[in-house]
C-alpha cells in the first residue's frame, strides 16, 4: 500500500511535539504563579496576624543602677517597674493571673506600678477588684501606683474610687503625695504625681518632703513632666531631687512605621518616646508598657516589664 499523504500534509509527530512544548512552558508558568500568589497570601496571614502574637510577648527588661545615696541598708534593692496594662478584653483576668506569678517570680523588693491601668476609671477599678480577688502580689517593702489619663475618669469623685480599689488591693496610690518607705533604720522615698494630661500634677507637693541627699524614685505616668521635674528644687532648695524616674505612657509606639498613626505619644518630646536616659545625673526610664491601646497589636516593640537592681 502507498503510504504517501500528499506534500500538502503536516508531520503528525512534528505537531505534537511543537503544542507539548507550548503546554509545557505555560505549565510551568502557572505553576511559578500559583506557588508566588500562596506565598503571598500567606505572608499576609502571617503579617496580619504576627502584631496580636506579638503583643502576647511580655519581656522582663533587667537593669542594673548605682547610687551615691542608697543607705546601705537597702543595697542590692530589687524593683519591678510595669505601666500600660490596659485591662479589659484584650487583656482578661487569666492573663493578670499570669502577669502576677512572673512579677512574683521576680521575688522583688518593691512593686511599682505606672498607671494607665484599663481603658477607662471603671475598668481600671474593676483590674485591682480582680486582682484583690483572684490574686496576691508579694513585695518585701510594699506596692506603690500612680494613674494615667485612662484611669482618673471626669472628676474628682472617680479619681477617689480608682484610689480607693487601689488601696483596697494593697497598691499605695501616689497622686501628688511622697511615701517614706521604711528599710532597717533608714528611709528611701517614692514621689508620684497626678497625670500630666488629665489631671493636675503638683511638683511642689511632692519635693517638699525629700532631700538631694535622700534616694528618690520619681513616678509619673508621662514623660512629659521630665522638664519641669528636673527644674524642680527639694525642701532645701537644692536641685537634683531624685534619683530615678519611671514613666510609661508611649508604649514606646507599640507599632514601628504605624505609630503616628495611633497617635500614642504625639504629646511626648521626642527624646522621651522609649527606653532608658541619663538627665543630670538622673536615670531615666520611658516603659514600652504591658498591654495596648487602639489597635490590640504590637509590631516589633515587644511588651514589657522591669527589673531593677539598685547598687550602693
Amino acid at each position: 500500500m502507498n503510504n504517501y499523504r500528499g506534500k500538502h500534509v503536516s508531520s503528525a509527530p512534528w505537531q505534537t511535539s511543537s503544542a507539548s512544548f507550548r503546554r509545557g512552558r505555560h505549565q510551568v508558568k502557572n505553576r511559578r504563579h500559583r506557588r508566588w500568589l500562596i506565598f503571598c497570601l500567606v505572608l499576609a496571614v502571617i503579617l496580619f496576624c504576627y502584631p496580636f502574637i506579638e503583643a502576647r510577648l511580655i519581656q522582663t527588661e533587667k537593669k542594673s543602677l548605682k547610687a551615691d545615696d542608697l543607705p546601705l541598708e537597702a543595697n542590692n534593692l530589687r524593683i519591678v517597674y510595669l505601666s500600660d496594662i490596659h485591662y479589659g478584653f484584650w487583656f482578661s483576668d487569666g492573663d493578670v493571673s499570669r502577669l502576677v506569678a512572673k512579677i512574683n517570680n521576680l521575688r522583688p523588693d518593691l512593686i511599682l506600678f505606672g498607671g494607665d491601668y484599663a481603658t477607662d476609671n471603671q475598668t481600671a477599678i474593676k483590674f485591682f477588684q480582680s486582682l484583690q480577688q483572684h490574686d496576691t502580689l508579694h513585695s518585701r517593702y510594699g506596692i506603690y501606683g500612680v494613674i494615667g489619663e485612662t484611669d482618673r475618669g471626669d472628676s474628682d469623685f472617680t479619681c477617689a474610687q480608682l484610689t480607693e480599689a487601689m488601696a483596697n488591693a494593697g497598691v499605695t496610690p501616689l497622686v501628688n503625695k511622697t511615701a517614706a518607705v521604711n528599710i532597717g533604720a533608714r528611709q528611701i522615698f517614692i514621689a508620684g504625681v497626678d497625670d500630666f494630661i488629665a489631671g493636675q500634677p503638683d511638683l511642689k507637693l511632692v519635693t517638699r518632703s525629700v532631700s538631694s541627699s535622700d534616694y528618690v524614685i520619681f513616678l509619673s505616668h508621662n514623660p512629659s513632666v521630665i522638664p519641669d521635674a528636673q527644674l524642680m528644687t527639694d525642701g532645701s532648695g537644692n536641685l537634683g531631687w531624685f534619683d530615678l524616674g519611671l514613666f510609661g505612657h508611649t508604649h514606646g509606639g507599640q507599632m514601628l512605621f504605624f505609630s503616628s498613626m495611633l497617635g500614642l505619644d504625639e504629646d511626648v518630646p521626642d527624646r522621651y518616646k522609649s527606653g532608658w536616659l541619663k538627665e543630670n545625673r538622673v536615670d531615666l526610664l520611658i516603659s514600652r508598657g504591658v498591654g495596648t491601646s487602639v489597635w490590640p497589636g504590637r509590631l516589633f516593640c515587644l511588651p514589657q516589664i522591669h527589673y531593677i537592681e539598685v547598687t550602693y
